[in-house]
């Protein structure tokens, strides 16, 4: 029934609740999905250390798209990763130097590394179940794939970095475009949450994974889902696009019901059989 389709579908507030939780409808509609035949996978800016409490539960059947499109991970492997083509230490000290009110870290392969983090800032780690190591600029920390910036939570859950105020966002827009200036060049920024930015290799994307994904599969249709600034280019390359109607660009493309009552099962349910019709 879904033999030409492939669905990629970003993580937080879009596969799951404002409570960091998967409604059980997304769930149900998944494995229908690919029971019936259809390519399924999460396309995040999550790490494989932040994903992997999720991986047993999430019915995928074809490879994770992790690190906002820059690695695919697939039956206990890697198959592919872009690194940032920058001197790791030398971008974590002006890092340090320049915004040393943000919490930094660099997501590597194996693990996420903290220099220096707030006490809220591993408090949100811990409310969160993800693993972490303190680290120093200059330890070796493996390829260098991805690292952030966040502002200071506020309670210790990712949903936090949803939460703001004007003249906070107007900072982390300043930092973003510092960020650009400097390495724009070599890295992409992206903004899963109003209060983070991503940094990793120029011409990865969440965009580009996902069709490069589809072609490998050999399937027809391209059909994403996604909430936030980050995947824009996710929804901008697929042939369908959702947001959540509570989402960050809601504004920008056509909407479903809002992630609490699970968005990625009103794709499955109600979109997908209007464009099979078609």
């Amino acid at each position: 029934m879904f033999s030409d389709i492939l669905i990629t579908v970003d993580m937080d507030r879009t596969l799951t609740d404002t409570k960091s939780r998967i409604p059980q409808r997304n769930l149900e509609a998944i494995r229908y999905f690919t029971e019936n035949g259809g390519a399924f996978t999460v396309n995040t800016g999550r790490s494989l250390n932040t994903y992997r409490g999720q991986m047993d539960r999430v019915p995928t059947n074809a490879p994770l798209l992790l690190f906002n499109g820059a690695a695919t991970y697939h039956e206990g492997r890697y198959t592919g990763y872009k690194t940032i083509e920058l001197n790791m230490q030398q971008v974590l000290e002006l890092c340090r130097a320049e915004f040393p009110h943000l919490n930094l870290e660099v997501q590597a392969l194996d693990n996420h590394y903290l220099f220096d983090p707030t006490p809220e800032f591993e408090k949100m780690y811990q409310g969160m179940k993800w693993g972490y190591k303190l680290a120093k600029v200059d330890d070796d920390l493996g390829p260098f794939l991805k690292f952030a910036l966040f502002g200071n939570p506020d309670y210790d859950k990712i949903g936090s970095m949803y939460d703001y105020t004007a003249e906070e966002l107007a900072e982390i827009d300043r930092i973003e475009k510092r960020i650009q200036q400097l390495w724009g060049d070599k890295v992409e920024t992206m903004r899963p949450a109003p209060r983070i930015i991503d940094v990793q290799a120029k011409g990865a994307s969440k965009g580009r994974a996902a069709r490069e994904l589809l072609q490998q599969l050999g399937r027809k249709i391209l059909i994403c889902v996604g909430d936030g600034e980050n995947d824009v280019s996710m929804l901008q390359e697929a042939d369908y696009a959702f947001c959540p109607a509570d989402g960050v660009v809601a504004d920008r493309f056509p909407k479903v019901c809002v992630c609490d009552e699970g968005a990625v099962a009103d794709v499955i349910y109600e979109k997908i059989p209007e464009i099979l019709r078609k």
